[in-house]
């Protein structure tokens, strides 16, 4: 690769710099960036203000220079950020894959762990519009961010992992704004004393109250995630379904347990398990002796039907006609039996072409490869299957939740 001794003995003009040296190094080429006239920075480079006090005096120092000029930063301490659309990724580290799918899912943190080199985007099933590590946020900020992504067309769903917020009250006012549009979700970590000790050894983080911050939650239509997984599964909800209009839940299984499970947490999120209409009941019934209830357990039929295919379908699209419901958790099978995952996406291919209703899907069964052979094919098809039957339910919940807020918003 074609090298430089300084950013001054290159002609082009530069957009962009990453500054990966160290830290005792990075306010001279901080310098170097501003005469040549650079406009925006991320510093790669780390042991500033996460690390001992003259790394702090180094970070201001920095932002000083950048304030100067006009110029931006993000991080110090940070791998920066992705853009698939436009094929650029920042970050400095192994990825064993050069491409992220492009689509409606942003994923910002102040973490290096949610970045391409630390999680597997290549082999996910939705897209992902933008991703943004902050580092220690000298300057650029999660308020920054998040008012960008607003007017981003790229940008359906904005995720958030945060260890603090430098200016509390302007995240507010801008989540206020942004929540009507797009919805927000965020998992805040240091919610104790000894996490939030952690966080300021890590990005340099001063700690917050964490009943403060789900307070201000509440307050901006912000739905506050609880685990890390929960960044990349409940997204897709919002990415790839329409928002419920309202709280009725029906459940499609050939387990009964799972249903029963998934109806403890429906209650959790404020979903209801609704009494089917008289005309539902008596089509399930006919469709299979005694199927007819709020929670439809196919499994017993499994042993005598010979077309599987037009019989969930028929089931399906009967619970979805109902009136009486808003969304759907379909809990499936998946087993070594040949034509069984094609028959489950030859069901799903009809519903996109004829149904509006946010469906949910949980697959188990005895092999992980056909598991997740099926999740491909089925989110492929842009309906979200979940690694949990609780976090299916949950990513239908916070759906609701939403819906109920944009509508507060609108009216």
């Amino acid at each position: 690769m074609r090298v430089y001794p300084s950013i001054k003995d290159i002609q082009e003009k530069i957009d962009l710099a990453l500054i990966i040296i160290n830290r005792q190094a990075v306010p001279n080429v901080m310098r170097e960036c501003a005469e040549k006239g650079i406009k925006a920075v991320i510093v790669v480079a780390d042991g500033f203000a996460e690390r001992d006090e003259e790394g702090a005096k180094l970070q201001n120092e920095i932002l000083e220079i950048a304030r100067k000029v006009g110029m931006r930063i993000i991080g110090p301490n940070t791998v920066g950020v992705a853009n698939p659309e436009k094929g650029l990724i920042t970050s400095p580290y192994e990825a064993d894959y050069d491409r992220i799918n492009p689509g409606g899912i942003a994923i910002c943190s102040q973490t290096g762990i949610t970045h391409s080199q630390a999680f597997p985007f290549s082999d996910l099933n939705y897209g992902v519009s933008k991703i943004c590590d902050f580092g220690n946020k000298c300057d650029l900020d999660e308020s920054d961010m998040l008012e960008y992504l607003k007017d981003d067309p790229s940008t359906k769903v904005i995720t958030m992992y945060l260890e603090s917020m430098r200016d509390g009250r302007k995240f507010l006012e801008i989540s206020k704004r942004v929540t009507p549009e797009k919805p927000v979700l965020v998992l805040k970590s240091g919610r104790t004393k000894e996490g939030a000790r952690v966080s300021a050894s890590h990005t340099g983080s001063l700690a917050m109250d964490d009943q403060v911050f789900d307070a201000a939650c509440k307050q901006a239509g912000i739905l506050r995630l609880e685990r890390f997984s929960e960044l990349f599964e409940l997204p897709k909800m919002f990415a790839l379904q329409p928002l419920p209009k309202g709280n009725r839940l029906g459940i499609t299984t050939i387990t009964g347990g799972a249903g029963v499970l998934a109806t403890d947490e429906a209650a959790k999120f404020g979903l209801s398990i609704p009494t089917l209409s008289p005309e539902t009941v008596e089509k399930l019934n006919s469709i299979f002796p005694n199927l007819g209830k709020p929670i439809m357990d196919i499994g017993p039929a499994m042993a005598v039907i010979s077309d599987f295919v037009t019989f969930l379908s028929e089931v399906m699209e009967t619970i979805l006609s109902d009136h009486h419901i808003d969304c759907l958790l379909n809990i499936i099978w998946a087993g070594p039996v040949e034509g069984w995952g094609e028959s489950h996406v030859k069901v799903y291919k009809e519903l996109l072409r004829n149904f509006q209703k946010p469906i949910a899907t949980w697959i188990y069964g005895p092999r992980v490869p056909i598991i997740h052979d099926l999740t491909h094919r089925i989110e492929d098809l842009g309906f979200p299957v979940f690694v949990e039957v609780e976090m299916a339910v949950k990513a239908l919940g916070i759906a609701y939740q939403y819906a109920i807020w944009k509508k507060k918003g609108e009216t």
